[in-house]
């Protein structure tokens, strides 16, 4: 398929960008032909335990990419979003709990909600590298209680140099369990996400391409909310993945060196 000169793009992190500590060199001349064309774009990553700025850090440090935090969307960033216009932009008046890590906690009690750990309104859910039971039981009592029951994002996994490790979908799968109840997701490749994005970047959606290693979250992702996409096969998904899937990437590359 020829290729579309796209206006905008969402790129994935985990498995497209980098895997944990390891370099894709790859990615880091596929975002410098971005930068060096002007095309804006965001990434667009599942993770809600870092905050922009320490992604900017890491990108910097680890893999020598040069970005700033308003390139960073995140699962938390549309989360509190998503939060405060449930709430008619009033989040002084109402409360959360919060099973995640820094970069969620910030995104959320950075709108001025405030934390409840027994009768909140709502019981947001994401990884949590040092969950533990207790944050499980408080979590299950509070969404019992009638906590609106929101979950980050669906991956049950994440691609590090170790191999793939659990995702927030594990965590939040067990409060699902634990509540008999299904958890309202934000994240790819559900639309709130993406929705929120292609409102920061200020783009038509048929501007804008999703790249991504995952068929699940990130392409699906595109699927989901008519947008087109790119599939990498440097991360979750493999080339014999796409053979029974009924729906197809519109791209599929083995290096991100192809899209030029």
């Amino acid at each position: 398929m020829d290729k579309k000169d796209y206006a905008g793009y969402f790129i994935d992190l985990d498995g497209t960008v980098y895997k944990g500590k390891e370099r894709i060199p790859a990615a880091k001349r596929f975002v410098e032909r971005l930068q060096a064309a002007g095309k804006p774009f965001l990434f667009l990553t599942n993770n809600t335990t870092k905050t922009p700025e320490a992604v900017v850090t890491n990108l910097a440090e680890n893999h020598d990419i040069h970005v700033t935090p308003d390139t960073i969307y995140t699962p938390a960033l549309a989360t509190a979003s998503y939060l405060t216009d449930q709430v008619n932009g009033q989040p002084a008046e109402h409360s959360v709990y919060i099973i995640g890590e820094l970069g969620l906690k910030k995104a959320i009690l950075s709108e001025g909600f405030k934390l409840n750990e027994v009768d909140p309104d709502y019981v947001v859910v994401g990884l949590d590298y040092d969950v533990t039971y207790h944050k499980f039981e408080l979590a299950t009592l509070a969404i019992k209680r009638g906590a609106t029951f929101i979950g980050t994002n669906e991956d049950t996994n994440l691609p590090n140099e170790r191999g793939l490790v659990p995702g927030a979908g594990s965590v939040i799968s067990l409060v699902e369990t634990a509540t008999q109840q299904k958890a309202f997701y934000i994240g790819k490749p559900q639309k709130p996400i993406m929705a929120a994005a292609l409102k920061k970047i200020g783009l038509p959606k048929s501007s804008v391409l999703m790249v991504g290693d995952n068929l699940n979250t990130d392409i699906q992702a595109g699927f989901n909310s008519d947008v087109d996409t790119l599939l990498v096969l440097t991360g979750y998904s493999k080339r014999a993945d796409l053979a029974d899937r009924k729906q197809q990437p519109t791209y599929v590359v083995e290096s991100l060196d192809e899209w030029v």
